[in-house]
Protein backbone atom coordinates (compact mmCIF):
# COMPACT_ATOMS: atom_id res chain seq x y z
CA UNK A 1 0.00 0.00 0.00
CA UNK A 2 1.38 3.40 -1.02
CA UNK A 3 0.42 5.39 2.07
CA UNK A 4 0.06 9.17 2.04
CA UNK A 5 0.05 9.31 5.85
CA UNK A 6 2.53 8.49 8.58
CA UNK A 7 1.88 8.17 12.31
CA UNK A 8 4.75 8.78 14.70
CA UNK A 9 5.12 8.91 18.48
CA UNK A 10 7.50 11.69 19.51
CA UNK A 11 10.03 11.45 22.35
CA UNK A 12 7.70 13.37 24.65
CA UNK A 13 4.89 10.91 23.96
CA UNK A 14 2.96 13.19 21.63
CA UNK A 15 1.24 11.37 18.77
CA UNK A 16 1.84 12.99 15.39
CA UNK A 17 0.17 12.33 12.05
CA UNK A 18 1.86 13.56 8.89
CA UNK A 19 -0.32 14.03 5.79
CA UNK A 20 1.98 14.85 2.89
CA UNK A 21 1.38 14.84 -0.85
CA UNK A 22 -1.76 13.81 -2.69
CA UNK A 23 -4.57 12.37 -0.59
CA UNK A 24 -5.11 8.71 -1.57
CA UNK A 25 -2.54 8.13 -4.32
CA UNK A 26 -4.13 4.71 -4.62
CA UNK A 27 -7.80 3.77 -4.46
CA UNK A 28 -9.81 4.70 -1.37
CA UNK A 29 -13.31 4.84 -2.82
CA UNK A 30 -14.89 1.36 -2.82
CA UNK A 31 -11.77 0.11 -1.03
CA UNK A 32 -12.18 -1.45 2.42
CA UNK A 33 -8.48 -1.97 3.06
CA UNK A 34 -7.11 1.58 2.99
CA UNK A 35 -9.71 3.27 5.25
CA UNK A 36 -9.46 0.40 7.74
CA UNK A 37 -5.67 0.67 7.76
CA UNK A 38 -5.85 4.40 8.51
CA UNK A 39 -8.44 3.93 11.26
CA UNK A 40 -6.43 1.11 12.83
CA UNK A 41 -3.33 3.30 13.06
CA UNK A 42 -5.32 6.26 14.37
CA UNK A 43 -6.92 4.15 17.11
CA UNK A 44 -3.69 2.32 17.97
CA UNK A 45 -2.89 4.97 20.59
CA UNK A 46 -4.60 7.42 22.90
CA UNK A 47 -4.26 11.04 23.94
CA UNK A 48 -4.03 14.25 21.98
CA UNK A 49 -2.74 14.20 18.44
CA UNK A 50 -0.96 16.70 16.19
CA UNK A 51 -1.71 16.57 12.46
CA UNK A 52 0.81 18.16 10.10
CA UNK A 53 -0.64 18.90 6.64
CA UNK A 54 1.21 19.71 3.45
CA UNK A 55 -1.04 18.51 0.65
CA UNK A 56 -2.52 19.77 -2.62
CA UNK A 57 -5.63 17.68 -2.01
CA UNK A 58 -6.97 14.64 -3.80
CA UNK A 59 -9.82 12.19 -3.25
CA UNK A 60 -12.75 13.94 -1.57
CA UNK A 61 -14.16 10.60 -0.33
CA UNK A 62 -10.89 9.84 1.44
CA UNK A 63 -10.78 13.36 2.86
CA UNK A 64 -14.36 13.06 4.12
CA UNK A 65 -13.64 9.79 5.93
CA UNK A 66 -10.41 11.09 7.46
CA UNK A 67 -12.29 14.21 8.58
CA UNK A 68 -14.93 12.02 10.22
CA UNK A 69 -12.36 9.82 11.94
CA UNK A 70 -10.49 12.82 13.35
CA UNK A 71 -13.73 14.49 14.46
CA UNK A 72 -14.69 11.27 16.26
CA UNK A 73 -11.26 10.89 17.87
CA UNK A 74 -11.42 11.08 21.68
CA UNK A 75 -8.41 13.36 22.19
CA UNK A 76 -7.78 16.91 21.03
CA UNK A 77 -6.66 17.27 17.41
CA UNK A 78 -4.27 20.12 16.65
CA UNK A 79 -3.83 20.70 12.93
CA UNK A 80 -0.63 22.41 11.79
CA UNK A 81 -0.37 23.50 8.16
CA UNK A 82 3.25 24.09 7.21
CA UNK A 83 2.95 24.20 3.43
CA UNK A 84 -0.41 23.97 1.71
CA UNK A 85 -3.84 22.62 2.59
CA UNK A 86 -5.70 22.78 -0.70
CA UNK A 87 -8.89 21.23 -2.00
CA UNK A 88 -9.63 17.97 -0.14
CA UNK A 89 -6.79 18.63 2.30
CA UNK A 90 -8.56 21.79 3.49
CA UNK A 91 -11.55 19.61 4.45
CA UNK A 92 -9.34 17.43 6.65
CA UNK A 93 -7.93 20.57 8.28
CA UNK A 94 -11.44 21.52 9.44
CA UNK A 95 -11.35 18.57 11.88
CA UNK A 96 -8.82 20.34 14.06
CA UNK A 97 -9.80 21.28 17.60
CA UNK A 98 -7.32 24.04 16.82
CA UNK A 99 -5.94 24.87 13.37
CA UNK A 100 -2.57 26.61 13.14
CA UNK A 101 -0.94 27.83 9.94
CA UNK A 102 2.65 28.75 9.19
CA UNK A 103 3.01 32.42 8.16
CA UNK A 104 4.12 31.10 4.77
CA UNK A 105 1.37 28.49 4.36
CA UNK A 106 -1.61 28.62 2.01
CA UNK A 107 -5.13 27.21 2.06
CA UNK A 108 -7.29 26.79 -1.04
CA UNK A 109 -10.95 25.86 -1.39
CA UNK A 110 -12.83 25.19 -4.62
CA UNK A 111 -15.71 23.24 -6.12
CA UNK A 112 -15.38 19.44 -6.36
CA UNK A 113 -14.36 17.99 -9.73
CA UNK A 114 -15.08 14.73 -11.51
CA UNK A 115 -14.87 13.04 -14.91
CA UNK A 116 -18.09 11.79 -16.51
CA UNK A 117 -18.78 9.77 -19.65
CA UNK A 118 -22.17 9.06 -21.17
CA UNK A 119 -25.35 10.64 -22.46
CA UNK A 120 -27.20 13.69 -21.16
CA UNK A 121 -28.79 11.67 -18.34
CA UNK A 122 -25.37 10.57 -17.14
CA UNK A 123 -24.11 14.15 -17.29
CA UNK A 124 -27.11 15.29 -15.24
CA UNK A 125 -26.41 12.59 -12.66
CA UNK A 126 -22.78 13.74 -12.46
CA UNK A 127 -23.87 17.37 -11.98
CA UNK A 128 -26.34 16.38 -9.25
CA UNK A 129 -23.67 14.32 -7.54
CA UNK A 130 -21.17 17.21 -7.60
CA UNK A 131 -23.81 19.54 -6.16
CA UNK A 132 -24.35 17.18 -3.23
CA UNK A 133 -20.62 16.71 -2.70
CA UNK A 134 -20.23 20.48 -2.61
CA UNK A 135 -22.98 20.77 0.02
CA UNK A 136 -21.26 18.13 2.15
CA UNK A 137 -17.96 20.02 1.95
CA UNK A 138 -19.70 23.26 2.89
CA UNK A 139 -21.01 21.46 5.98
CA UNK A 140 -17.45 21.03 7.24
CA UNK A 141 -16.44 24.61 6.41
CA UNK A 142 -19.60 26.00 8.03
CA UNK A 143 -19.06 24.11 11.30
CA UNK A 144 -15.49 25.43 11.56
CA UNK A 145 -15.88 29.01 10.33
CA UNK A 146 -19.47 29.96 11.16
CA UNK A 147 -19.68 31.69 7.76
CA UNK A 148 -22.92 31.57 5.78
CA UNK A 149 -23.36 28.78 3.25
CA UNK A 150 -23.86 31.36 0.51
CA UNK A 151 -20.52 33.02 1.27
CA UNK A 152 -18.72 29.69 1.46
CA UNK A 153 -20.29 28.63 -1.84
CA UNK A 154 -19.06 31.86 -3.43
CA UNK A 155 -15.51 31.24 -2.15
CA UNK A 156 -15.60 27.73 -3.62
CA UNK A 157 -17.00 28.93 -6.97
CA UNK A 158 -14.14 31.41 -7.24
CA UNK A 159 -11.37 28.94 -6.27
CA UNK A 160 -10.16 31.01 -3.35
CA UNK A 161 -6.58 31.01 -2.05
CA UNK A 162 -5.89 32.30 1.47
CA UNK A 163 -2.70 33.11 3.24
CA UNK A 164 -2.51 32.34 6.96
CA UNK A 165 -3.81 35.68 8.17
CA UNK A 166 -6.78 35.65 5.83
CA UNK A 167 -7.62 32.09 6.81
CA UNK A 168 -7.59 33.16 10.46
CA UNK A 169 -9.70 36.23 9.72
CA UNK A 170 -12.33 34.10 7.98
CA UNK A 171 -12.29 31.36 10.61
CA UNK A 172 -10.66 28.58 8.59
CA UNK A 173 -7.71 28.69 10.99
CA UNK A 174 -7.30 29.77 14.61
CA UNK A 175 -3.78 31.11 14.92
CA UNK A 176 -0.31 31.37 13.44
CA UNK A 177 2.44 28.83 13.94
CA UNK A 178 5.74 30.17 15.28
CA UNK A 179 4.08 33.32 16.62
CA UNK A 180 6.24 35.22 19.09
CA UNK A 181 4.93 35.71 22.62
CA UNK A 182 5.04 39.48 22.08
CA UNK A 183 2.68 39.31 19.11
CA UNK A 184 -0.98 40.07 19.73
CA UNK A 185 -4.18 40.44 17.75
CA UNK A 186 -2.85 43.60 16.11
CA UNK A 187 -0.61 41.37 14.00
CA UNK A 188 -3.70 39.99 12.26
CA UNK A 189 -4.79 43.20 10.59
CA UNK A 190 -7.09 42.81 7.62
CA UNK A 191 -4.86 44.89 5.40
CA UNK A 192 -2.04 42.39 5.94
CA UNK A 193 -4.11 39.48 4.68
CA UNK A 194 -5.35 38.44 1.27
CA UNK A 195 -7.47 36.05 -0.70
CA UNK A 196 -6.75 35.24 -4.31
CA UNK A 197 -9.69 34.37 -6.52
CA UNK A 198 -8.78 33.06 -9.98
CA UNK A 199 -12.26 33.91 -11.24
CA UNK A 200 -12.13 37.45 -9.81
CA UNK A 201 -8.75 38.13 -11.39
CA UNK A 202 -9.90 36.85 -14.79
CA UNK A 203 -13.14 38.84 -14.67
CA UNK A 204 -11.30 41.99 -13.61
CA UNK A 205 -8.81 41.65 -16.47
CA UNK A 206 -11.60 41.06 -19.01
CA UNK A 207 -13.44 44.11 -17.72
CA UNK A 208 -10.34 46.28 -18.04
CA UNK A 209 -9.65 45.04 -21.57
CA UNK A 210 -13.24 45.77 -22.61
CA UNK A 211 -13.07 49.30 -21.20
CA UNK A 212 -9.71 49.85 -22.89
CA UNK A 213 -11.12 48.65 -26.19
CA UNK A 214 -14.13 50.98 -25.87
CA UNK A 215 -11.84 53.91 -25.07
CA UNK A 216 -9.66 53.20 -28.10
CA UNK A 217 -12.75 52.73 -30.31
CA UNK A 218 -14.03 56.16 -29.24
CA UNK A 219 -10.87 57.71 -30.63
CA UNK A 220 -10.59 55.57 -33.74
CA UNK A 221 -12.69 52.57 -34.90
CA UNK A 222 -11.06 49.30 -33.86
CA UNK A 223 -11.13 46.54 -36.46
CA UNK A 224 -12.56 43.16 -35.38
CA UNK A 225 -9.92 40.56 -34.67
CA UNK A 226 -7.51 42.99 -33.00
CA UNK A 227 -5.31 42.05 -30.06
CA UNK A 228 -8.08 43.14 -27.66
CA UNK A 229 -10.53 40.69 -29.21
CA UNK A 230 -7.99 37.89 -29.18
CA UNK A 231 -7.12 38.45 -25.53
CA UNK A 232 -10.77 38.52 -24.50
CA UNK A 233 -11.44 35.29 -26.43
CA UNK A 234 -8.52 33.58 -24.74
CA UNK A 235 -9.70 34.72 -21.32
CA UNK A 236 -13.17 33.40 -22.06
CA UNK A 237 -11.65 29.98 -22.77
CA UNK A 238 -9.78 29.80 -19.46
CA UNK A 239 -12.45 31.54 -17.42
CA UNK A 240 -13.29 29.28 -14.40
Amino acid sequence: MNKFWNFKTENDGTRTLYLCGSIADESWFDDDVTPKAFRAELEAGQGDIVVWINSPGGDCVAAAQIYNMLMDYKGNVTVKIDGIAASAASVIAMAGTKVLMSPTALMMIHNPLTVAIGDSDEMKKAMDMLAEVKESIINAYEIKTGLSRAKLSHFMDAETWMNAKKAIELGFADDLLFKKDSEDEETLKVEDSFTFSRRAVTNSLMSRLSRKRETEAAKEPVKPGTSYDELIKRLELIKP
